[in-house]
């Protein structure tokens, strides 16, 4: 291959990589021929030059035959779906129970947190137990033997993009649409999907804050996607307010815990949750349109299949076995929990959700260096949402942190991330679109 400061070079000008440039510079990044610093300025040449379709192609299939293409052989659909990130964001969690519940198969590879945004694998990784990351074998049966497993990448899985991802995460270069369609398909080509749904956050709290993006986004992830052989379907969301009234690790699993129980279920979170599931049933044939897709999932929630589904699979991977039934006692749980109050009378005019994204990881709930550890238990709960009337001394949501110190930065951030006034904001649709 061409060495690859010479690759750079070509980015950074803005010239376009042949098939075999992107190829050579993925094998020397999973190779570890490649360091970390070239790789970081190859993704902010990318971030600022872009690539064209046949290089963006190029690179998802670069990274996807960087290591194992599962196949599966299932007496059901293999279905997946991915979100580009959000505050609040725990959908996978219900949403892979209940497509298993309904026949389907869900062998959802996640990923960890990035920038201000949650990620799956570290709020499962809040479970005692739970193994984020088995081998590929332990992977088959759990799929096989519950309908669903929610892991992330092994060494075996598109281990280029592991590597790229944890490097874009410190380095500023997570919102480029290029690198985020490539890392996502990526990981799930090699998952041996039939079908994947993608929920394409915008709002403040996306990393596609404006829709124009977040459509450019989800066209191209579909026209990528269907030109790689996977059918693919997206959907755009709203991500203007924390989606869930949480945000944390084991604050958002408690949170679907309760989502399955019935304990809480929020119109904006289940919304977004039935939508993706009923667009996965659709799309691997397990429903013939949306509304009969809802019907089988709501009856799965309701009944208690899809709970039992997501308690098997917990278990099956190392976790609890009575995970569901004594949540409280199996989660970890912050030394200082605390109501943050208002200070001002008046209506939640707007909520800045990358700020309560980042006073999360100010708590220790996210990393600033790819090698930082996280503590589970901290976040927030019960967060006010827009439209809310607040007096002063009103709770704006509950800290969870690991000191009082912490507890207390974190309570101004989440102050200045909230807007009080006099309008009442006009209401969001929970979803906005539908593309592929």
């Amino acid at each position: 291959m061409r060495l690859p400061q010479e690759i750079i070079r070509d980015k950074r000008d803005g010239r376009a990589l042949s098939e075999a440039d992107i190829a050579g510079f993925i094998e020397g990044l999973t190779r570890e021929q490649v360091t970390e610093g070239q790789a970081a300025a190859f993704a902010m040449a990318v971030f600022f030059r872009g690539l064209a379709l046949d290089e963006r192609v190029a690179l998802t299939r670069a990274m996807t035959q960087s290591g194992t293409v599962l196949e599966w052989d299932l007496p059901g659909p293999v279905l997946d779906k991915h979100s580009t990130g959000g505050v609040g964001d725990t959908v996978s969690l219900p949403l892979a129970a209940m497509v298993a519940a309904c026949g389907g198969y869900v062998p959802m590879i996640s990923g960890r947190g990035l920038g201000h945004t949650g990620g799956t694998l570290d709020k499962l990784a809040s479970i005692p137990g739970y193994d984020v990351t088995p081998g590929l074998d332990r992977f088959r049966a759990v799929v096989a033997q519950t309908g669903c497993a929610i892991i992330g990448q092994t060494a075996d899985l598109a281990p280029a993009d592991r590597r790229l991802y944890a490097i874009r995460d410190v380095t500023g270069t997570v919102e480029s649409l290029d690198l985020i369609t490539a890392s996502i398909l990526s990981k799930k080509l090699a998952a041996g999907l039939q079908g994947l749904v993608m929920d394409v956050k915008t709002g403040s709290g996306a990393f596609m804050a404006e829709r124009e993006a977040a459509r450019a986004l989800a066209e191209s992830i579909v026209t990528v996607a269907n030109a790689a052989g996977l059918r693919t379907r997206a959907v755009i969301t709203d991500m203007d307010a924390p989606l869930a009234s949480c945000a944390g690790n084991a604050v958002e699993v408690a949170y679907a815990v309760d989502y399955f129980t019935g304990r809480t279920r929020e119109p904006r979170f289940h919304a977004v949750t039935l939508a993706l599931a009923a667009e996965m049933l659709v799309i691997g044939g397990l429903a013939a349109d949306l509304a009969e897709a809802q019907a089988r999932l709501t009856a799965a929630l309701d009944s208690g299949r899809a709970c039992e589904a997501f308690s098997r699979m917990v278990a099956a991977l190392g976790g609890p076995g009575d995970f569901v039934e004594a949540v409280e006692r199996h989660l970890p749980r912050a030394a200082v929990i605390r109501p943050v109050t208002a200070e001002v009378e008046g209506i939640v005019e707007r909520i800045d959700t990358r700020a309560v994204g980042l006073a999360v990881i100010g708590l220790g709930g996210g990393r600033t260096r790819p090698q930082d550890a996280i503590d589970p238990s901290v976040g927030f709960t019960g967060l006010a949402r827009p439209g809310d009337r607040l007096e002063p001394g009103a709770s704006l949501g509950t800290v969870h942190a690991a000191n009082e110190t912490a507890a207390e930065t974190a309570a101004r951030a989440l102050r200045a991330a909230y807007r009080l006034g006099e309008a009442r904001p006009e209401p969001r649709e929970a979803v906005l679109e539908r593309s592929g």
